[in-house]
C-alpha cells in the first residue's frame, strides 16, 4: 500500500468482501436468530465500506464515487486482504474467519478514530463499535464449538488450521499509513489466545503464509464473488432508482 488512498481502498475492500461472504448465509445459517444476525453484521461492514470506498473516491480525485469502485473495478483491482474473499465453508469456517477478522478490525478502528486524519478518524470512532459486537459474537461461537462435541471441535480445529495462515497478510508494516497494520499484532494475539485457550483450541504454528490481495493479487474466488456481486450493476449501466 502506498499513501492515504491505498490505506483507505484496503480498508474498503476488506469490509465490502467480508459483507458479501456473510450475507450469503442469509437464510442459511444453522437458526433463525443466527440468520439475523449474520445479516446484521454483514450490514455493519457494509456501512463502513460504503463509507471508507467515499472517502477513498475522494482521495483519488478521478470522479469514481463508491458505486463505481465497488462495481466497476475487475478483481486486479480490489486490494482486499484474501481472507475475506474464501469460501465461508461450514459455520466454523465462517465464525473462525470472522474471529480473525474482527480481532484485526477492533483495534484497527480504535487507532483510526484518534489518528490525525479526521474523516478516516470519524469512520473509525463508528466502527469500533460495531466491531466490538463482531468480535464478541465470532468469540462466543467458536468457545462454544471449540469446546462442545468431538466434531464441533473437530471442525472447529480444521477451520482455524485452514485460515490461520492468511491472517499474516494483515499486519504487513506500512509505516506511511495513518495507522500502521504492523502495531496491532500485538493487540490480535492477546485477544484471539484467549478465545482459543478457552475453546479448548491448538493455535497453529507459524509457516505458509500467502499473500499478495493488498497488491491485487487474488484467489480464484473473488472473481467469482464479483460477478455475483457486480453483475447487476453492470447490466444496467447508470441505472437509478
Amino acid at each position: 500500500m502506498n499513501g492515504p488512498f491505498d490505506f483507505t481502498l484496503a480498508l474498503a475492500d476488506d469490509a465490502l468482501v467480508a459483507a458479501q461472504r456473510l450475507g450469503e448465509w442469509a437464510t442459511r445459517a444453522p437458526e433463525m436468530e443466527e440468520d439475523i444476525a449474520l445479516a446484521n453484521i454483514a450490514l455493519d461492514q457494509l456501512g463502513a465500506a460504503r463509507l471508507l470506498l467515499s472517502y477513498a473516491g475522494e482521495l483519488e480525485g478521478a470522479g469514481r464515487d463508491e458505486d463505481a469502485l465497488a462495481y466497476l473495478r475487475d478483481d486486479r483491482e480490489f486490494r482486499n486482504c484474501l481472507l475475506v474473499e474464501l469460501p465461508n465453508g461450514d459455520f466454523a469456517v465462517s465464525m473462525v474467519k470472522l474471529l480473525l477478522l474482527s480481532a484485526y478490525q477492533l483495534p484497527l478502528y480504535t487507532a483510526l478514530a484518534g489518528c490525525a486524519d479526521e474523516r478516516l478518524a470519524a469512520i473509525g470512532a463508528k466502527a469500533r463499535k460495531e466491531s466490538a459486537y463482531h468480535l464478541d459474537h465470532s468469540s462466543l461461537w467458536v468457545k462454544r464449538l471449540g469446546d462442545g462435541t468431538e466434531e464441533s471441535h473437530r471442525r472447529a480445529q480444521a477451520a482455524l488450521d485452514l485460515l490461520w495462515p492468511y491472517h499474516h497478510e494483515l499486519f504487513t508494516a506500512d509505516p506511511a499509513a495513518p495507522v500502521d497494520p504492523a502495531t496491532l499484532r500485538a493487540d490480535f494475539d492477546a485477544v484471539v489466545s484467549a478465545v482459543l485457550d478457552e475453546a479448548t483450541l491448538t493455535r497453529p504454528e507459524t509457516g505458509w503464509a500467502p499473500a499478495g490481495g493488498r497488491a491485487g493479487v487474488h484467489t480464484e474466488h473473488l472473481s467469482y464473488l464479483l460477478a455475483e456481486m457486480q453483475v447487476l450493476h453492470r447490466a444496467h449501466p447508470g441505472a437509478k432508482w
